[in-house]
């Protein structure tokens, strides 16, 4: 037998006699309710996938390296294809705290610099013009040259790309990266990864520019200019979808509105007098990857394979229609509460990012929703990108999702709804217009609706959280990153009586953003000693025309969940115990345990102390154990049977003996029975489809956890 005949032996079954297979194990349930699965992106999951369902697919033959770049864009073989950037996320205040960490980390495995900056330093602003609470809060506070000069010492920009989201305008802090380089001996030329711009993210942070979209696009296309010009391996221009992920957009909205985003900043560039030829390569995306794993597969694959088709409709070649990406692991869904769980969180998304093809990564730390990443925290998400390159070997694979047909399916169905939501943006007049009537902000406040519904009822898990907490945890406070305002003011006002100020003064009087080679000279006047904020003000003179928006919220998804946990904290602090919840756990344990083990899970989600080591058969003793355990709350379990022989004997007693008892039963009996059960003095029940935090919280404020 040779492997042309090996499966001959065996029919093919089609998949209406696979389905009537199915369809009997289920022994009479809904196929469609047991079997479908709806996604919050609109699409329907089979339950098996076929060669049929990608066999009108033409897109699924072309071949890694080639357009529409389905399948990635480094060829085989290649040197770009031997892996991806590691390019964790550096957080510190001051610049020597950053090059501690990244010669730490360079050392041990980073390939990429991946600078966070603060909010004055994203404003274009200098310490003194911003409110204390802006310098350092984010990240790194970049006033000058010097301070570049401390953040990369010992380090060659010619040598270690990096990656930088600039703000609305990346202009005046790449000139202080020029004049840095230059100052160093260091080839501009040879500058490598993204210090990029992107007013639309710093607009749904704000609501607002501080200036014009049409003096941030001019910038924009001085930076393209010089970047072609002077650094080819350097972009300039950034499109997160960050902003649209972590106000809970769906995979579908985040890619649409990025890849409309993108559209406005090439048209805003080719109406400046730039080629799509020059553009496109200037444009990096950056997306996060949530828990889907196979969805956000599909979105990598299916941004490169849109965006590819974007760049073809102005004219762009097949170089030009390469898509470069960036990818970070979500911080929608990491938690502060059980936070190693953040670490099989952050490791499957990861695997997402990887598997899709992206081109450099960050991995969040298990703690980044709590505090600055330590030491230990750092090592172990840079391990997990080094573990997936050199133990799983992925690094070695282009494409290995290619050819699943349920990959190329779904990367097909989520490519069709992005693209559908794409063409409605530009219709509305593109992403600007949109967002400024506030389309895509409605759309996503709707969809995160929707998950945050499900996750009060529980019907999505977030592990550690809504579902099996750790009991013995305690909850720990949300940590800053450590700066000193005080001390950058001062270090600018010293910095302010270095060199020669006439000179600076002059270069500065010089530039704008009309005049040629705006870089250039912001470049030599960033050498004589001109501050980031003093080359903002000298390029952007004009402060009208600024466009407003409704700006999207940054979530996370267990914020509701933290809260009462941390109400029950502050309750324990302030009394010296947690909230208490006695379950009477009636009749023998095969009858009471279930929904004893419902009942326990579903009151430490938010905190509360169970009490729930006793088991009875008499409803008095049951009533007495309750009113002497101090607890404010007390759930009758046991099974539908038991509960008409012990409810209302129970309820009445533990009324008469507490009338402020709340009292509860676990499960859901019909409503003539739930009517007499509250007759006798049952408040009410709680079951799978209770909205658990809603129930907790009101709970948590009929008690007094909640003031």
């Amino acid at each position: 037998m040779n492997k042309e005949t090996l499966f001959q032996q065996f029919p093919v079954p089609t998949y209406e006699q696979w389905r009537e297979a199915a369809e009997k194990t289920l022994k009479g349930a809904s196929f469609d309710a047991r079997l479908l699965t709806k996604t919050y992106e609109g699409i329907t999951l089979q339950p098996i996938y076929r060669q049929e369902d990608v066999e009108k697919l033409q897109h699924i033959h072309s071949t890694p390296g080639t357009a529409p770049y389905l399948r990635g864009t480094k060829a085989p073989g290649s040197r770009e294809a031997r892996g991806w950037e590691v390019s964790q996320e550096i957080l510190a205040a001051d610049a020597e705290e950053f090059a501690r960490i990244a010669s730490h980390d360079l050392e041990r495995g980073q390939t990429m610099l991946n600078l966070v900056l603060d909010s004055a330093t994203l404003a274009g602003r200098n310490p003194d013009a911003q409110h204390p609470e802006a310098i350092g809060d984010k990240g790194l506070s970049v006033f000058s040259c010097e301070d570049l000069d401390v953040a990369f010492a010992n380090i060659s920009l010619e040598e270690v790309p990096i990656f930088v989201y600039a703000g609305p305008i990346a202009l005046p802090l790449l000139s202080l990266f020029a004049a840095h380089a230059k100052a160093n001996g260091q080839d501009v030329s040879k500058l490598r990864g993204c210090i990029g711009a992107d007013p639309f993210a710093a607009l749904l942070a704000f609501g607002s520019l501080p200036y014009g979209l049409e003096a941030a696009y001019d910038a924009m296309a001085q930076t393209v200019r010089w970047a072609g010009k002077n650094a080819p391996q350097l972009k300039t221009i950034l499109v997160q979808g960050h902003p649209y992920h972590d106000a809970g957009a769906t995979a579908v909205q985040e890619l649409a509105y990025a890849l409309a985003t993108g559209v406005e900043y090439v048209q805003a560039m080719l109406e400046r007098g730039l080629s799509i030829e020059e553009v496109a390569p200037q444009v990096q995306f950056a997306f996060s990857i949530g828990s889907n794993l196979f969805m956000e597969i599909a979105k990598i694959r299916a941004a490169r394979m849109l965006w590819s088709a974007i760049v073809e409709s102005y004219g762009g070649s097949e170089a030009a229609q390469k898509m470069t990406i960036h990818a970070r692991t979500s911080a929608w869904n990491k938690t502060m509460l059980d936070p190693h769980v953040n670490l099989l969180r952050a490791t499957t998304e990861a695997f997402s990012a990887v598997v899709g093809g992206v081109d450099s990564l960050h991995v969040s730390a298990f703690d980044e929703a709590i505090r600055p990443a330590s030491e230990f925290s750092r090592r172990i998400a840079r391990n997990t990108q080094i573990i997936l390159q050199q133990e799983a070997h992925l690094a070695k694979v282009v494409d290995p999702a290619g050819g699943s047909w349920y990959v190329e399916a779904l990367t097909d169905e989520l490519a069709e709804k992005a693209w559908q939501l794409f063409l409605q943006t530009e219709e509305q007049g593109g992403m600007q217009k949109s967002l400024e009537a506030g389309i895509p902000q409605a759309q996503i406040e709707e969809v995160a609706g929707k998950k945050a519904e499900s996750v009060a009822t529980r019907k999505i898990r977030i592990v550690g959280t809504n579902m099996y907490p750790n009991t013995q945890e305690q909850p720990e406070q949300a940590v800053k990153l450590a700066a000193d305002p005080a001390k950058r003011t001062a270090e600018l006002a010293a910095h302010l009586t270095k060199g020669d100020r006439q000179e600076a003064a002059a270069l500065l009087g010089k530039l704008s953003l009309q005049v040629d080679d705006a870089l250039e000279k912001a470049s030599k006047a960033a050498q004589a000693g001109a501050t980031l904020g003093e080359l903002t003000e000298a390029l952007i003179q004009s402060r009208q025309n600024t466009v407003h928006v409704k700006p999207l919220p940054r979530r996370r998804l267990a914020e509701a969940y933290e809260t009462l946990r941390q109400n029950a904290a502050l309750y324990e602090a302030k009394t010296g115990a947690k909230p208490k919840v006695f379950l009477a756990n009636m009749g023998p344990v095969s009858k009471h345990k279930g929904r004893a083990d419902f009942a326990a899970e579903f009151f430490a989600v938010g905190g509360f102390e169970v009490v729930r080591d006793q088991q009875f058969t008499d409803p008095e003793a049951a009533a007495q154990a309750a009113v002497a355990s101090g607890a404010s709350i007390t759930v009758i379990c046991s099974d539908d049977e038991s509960y008409p022989q012990f409810v209302p004997a129970l309820a009445g007693a533990i009324k008469a003996g507490k009338p402020e008892m709340t009292l509860l039963l676990a499960g859901l009996p019909a409503a003539e029975q739930l009517a007499a059960y509250k007759e006798a003095g049952l408040d009410d029940c709680i079951h799978i489809r209770t909205n658990c935090y809603q129930t907790l919280r009101d709970l948590q404020e009929r008690i007094g956890v909640i003031s």
